[in-house]
């Protein structure tokens, strides 16, 4: 499998860089089998059956971006923070301008917030914060905004609004500096449909971090090696799959952060408990344990996700969809519609 041939053609105007408004007015491309079907998220309740599990992804994303300001005399100069994940000295994060960050400076975000540089390598930096805890989750959400994806930030800066739009409405855990995206499409009154009609709920958590991002650079794409993201699927999440496996009711994963994470925890065949970090990679020729179906949105071409929609549906299956999906005009991306991809199970 080379990298070339994951690539596509994506028109500048698909990108979606604001939500469809109520959520579930967003488009939904239903793949089933060998079919199509164009609706909304809304319809939803009437494509899951009665005893269908969703998995979801309750994470929620931090106000991990900060700008700040450091100072040698008199000069004064402006930096760009984004936290990666929590490190005994404080916080992983990367800076603009990361060369320009001395080993030992401070950086002041607010009156209440600022930070020493304990470390620094070529890629990042190791953040000391004057305040841990309650007290630092507090500044940080006064102090930061949300870490818009890149092909977002590049056209516009996060506002007020995207506090409410890049956070799930089952959002728990604090940890993510990334949505999962697929789980935006959600709301309250969805939700409590989706229960009246029968369908069943498991709850994991994966913290999605910035690498959810990164691009493939190798040609040969068996030799990537993923990023790690904790994760942790509980002894009552792992039991409510177990049953619906066993009862031959269909499992599926909200988001391909809960797919990876519900599939490394049945690695060894059978669903288990599990928590820690995971870089599992999934692409064509994976053997998945536990996954029915997906629901996710239009991802990047030459990503690691693109590469696992693959693994789930074949690569032509994949290839027809997106067809589809760029000449009927889906949103892609991570404010972008959805898709539920429903394999052929006999394939």
């Amino acid at each position: 499998m080379q990298l070339a041939d994951f690539d596509f053609e994506l028109p500048e105007d698909l990108i979606a860089t604001r939500p469809a408004r109520p959520r579930t007015s967003a488009r939904l491309l239903v793949a089933e089998g060998d079919g199509i079907r164009d609706l909304h998220v809304r319809d939803l309740v009437d494509v899951f059956r009665p005893g269908d599990l969703l998995v979801l992804n309750n994470t929620r994303v931090i106000p991990a971006r900060l700008f700040g300001r450091r100072q040698r005399g008199e000069a004064v100069a402006k930096v760009e923070i984004t936290l990666l994940e929590p490190h005994p000295q404080g916080w992983r994060a990367l800076a603009k301008p990361l060369r320009k960050v001395a080993l030992g400076e401070e950086i002041v975000f607010s009156d209440s917030l600022r930070a020493s540089v304990v470390a620094k390598s070529e890629t990042d930096l190791v953040l000391g914060f004057n305040l841990t805890g309650p007290d630092f989750d507090a500044e940080l959400g006064v102090a930061g905004s949300m870490p818009l994806p890149p092909y977002i930030a590049a056209k516009r800066p996060a506002d007020e609004a995207d506090k409410a739009d890049y956070q799930t409405v089952f959002a728990r855990h604090a940890g993510a500096v990334a949505a999962p995206t697929a789980s935006l499409h959600f709301d309250a009154e969805m939700l409590a449909r989706l229960a009246a009609k029968g369908v069943e709920f498991a709850e994991v958590t994966l913290h999605v971090g910035a690498g959810t991002f990164l691009p493939v650079k190798v040609d040969d794409v068996t030799t990537h090696r993923m990023h790690a993201e904790w994760g942790e699927v509980t002894d009552a999440a792992a039991t409510r799959i177990a049953a619906a496996k066993s009862e031959g009711r269909r499992v599926i994963a909200v988001g391909t952060t809960a797919l990876r994470l519900i599939e490394t925890a049945a690695a060894s065949g059978t669903i288990a408990p599990w928590v820690g970090p995971t870089d599992i990679f999934i692409y064509p020729g994976y053997r998945f344990h536990v996954t029915d179906a997906l629901m996710t949105n239009f991802h990047l071409p030459k990503s690691t996700l693109l590469l696992l929609v693959s693994a789930l549906m074949g690569k032509d299956r994949m290839d027809r969809i997106y067809a589809h999906a760029i000449s009927t005009g889906y949103r892609f991306f991570s404010y972008g519609d959805a898709s539920l991809l429903i394999p052929d199970p006999a394939k």
